[in-house]
């Protein structure tokens, strides 16, 4: 499964759960967005996680 910035977007945006472990990874770590998300995607959706689902659906085909 590719990494897609515009992906993780969408999902944090539609997900309050993801949205408070965006800037909790943020502050902990001290970083910017943009690596907060990829890091956030590496924890909670690549390789099988929580959200796995959610984000490959946003990758088919709109209907």
């Amino acid at each position: 499964m590719k990494y897609y910035t515009s992906h993780m977007k969408k999902l944090v945006m539609n997900n309050e759960e993801l949205q408070k472990k965006l800037k909790e990874i943020m502050k902990e770590h001290d970083l910017e967005k943009s690596f907060a998300l990829k890091a956030l995607y590496h924890a909670e959706v690549a390789s099988g996680g929580k959200y796995q689902e959610a984000y490959r659906e946003l990758d088919l085909p709109n209907k």
